[in-house]
């Protein structure tokens, strides 16, 4: 059984991540885990925090926290009647990255799903600070869907990579489920001043032709020096649906991450987002 990860803030994106994972995985037996973290909501309290009140005010939050939760569980049984989808309902008085980091480990989750951005939802941000967070520190993909974005089969899906390093089996297999099961075509895009693959890309390019073998797999080099321009632009001449990278260290995609500010560099999409952190995991 598949296990997913729904951090959520009760935000129509939220909502609209949660609707996404839903038809996605909708022919596979998954247990969603639907997270709420709420210890930022306490320190928001109209009520001034001080020694004397700070325990009750943690119970305030936490009874609302799992109200919502509930209501919110009983929104999403409404959505899907899937007798494959299981859920289980977290309520935690810690800061997000630290408790979605805490359930990846414990329930041992194979992929993260949220929304790009929150309730704030500052549409001059490609990710929300909550997002950006999971995104960076989590060792977990992280499957990040746009405001508003409406359901679609990723029929074409875009991997940009450099092949530079060994990939993880476990993350492969993730990706070659989605595709298979959706008859996606995947295009793996390196993009390169030079057109020829040394060896160890070789290997690793043959790993993935191995794990993604029942999919559809393309093979393209392409010349850019600007990986930004060139992804958006295979975006919007292929119609992709999906965009996958590896999120590893010194990888395009990490030095976006922690830049100060992400759309400084220029990360802006408008279709879901798989972010694979190529992190050894038990």
């Amino acid at each position: 059984m598949k296990k997913i990860l729904i951090p959520i803030d009760f935000s129509e994106n939220a909502i609209n991540a949660v609707n996404y994972a839903l038809a996605l995985f909708k022919d596979e037996f998954c247990k969603f885990y639907i997270l709420h973290a709420y210890q930022e909501d306490i320190y928001l309290s109209t009520v001034p925090i001080t020694r004397e009140v700070i325990k009750e005010v943690i119970r305030a939050v936490g009874k609302d926290s799992q109200l919502q939760l509930k209501n919110t569980l009983k929104q999403i049984k409404k959505l899907s009647h899937n007798s494959k989808h299981v859920f289980k309902i977290i309520s935690a008085n810690n800061i997000l990255v630290d408790e979605a980091d805490r359930v990846v480990e414990e329930k041992n989750i194979d992929l993260i799903v949220m929304g790009t951005r929150g309730k704030t939802n500052n549409k001059k941000l490609t990710f929300g600070s909550h997002t950006l967070q999971v995104l960076k520190y989590v060792k977990c993909p992280v499957l990040v869907i746009p405001e508003s974005y409406t359901y679609k089969e990723p029929d074409h899906i875009l991997f940009a990579t450099d092949y530079s390093i060994p990939y993880q089996q476990r993350e492969l297999e993730l990706l070659g489920e989605i595709a298979s099961d959706n008859n996606s075509i995947v295009d793996l895009l390196y993009i390169s001043e030079g057109n020829h693959l040394s060896l160890r890309q070789e290997r690793n390019q043959s790993f993935i032709k191995e794990n993604l073998r029942n999919t559809k797999v393309h093979f393209k080099i392409t010349k850019d020096k600007n990986i930004s321009n060139e992804i958006y632009r295979y975006i919007k001449d292929y119609e992709t649906d999906l965009l996958v990278m590896i999120n590893r260290r010194h990888s395009f995609l990490e030095n976006i991450l922690f830049q100060d500010n992400v759309d400084k560099i220029g990360l802006s999409i408008n279709i879901p987002f798989l972010a694979l952190q190529n992190m050894r995991r038990n």
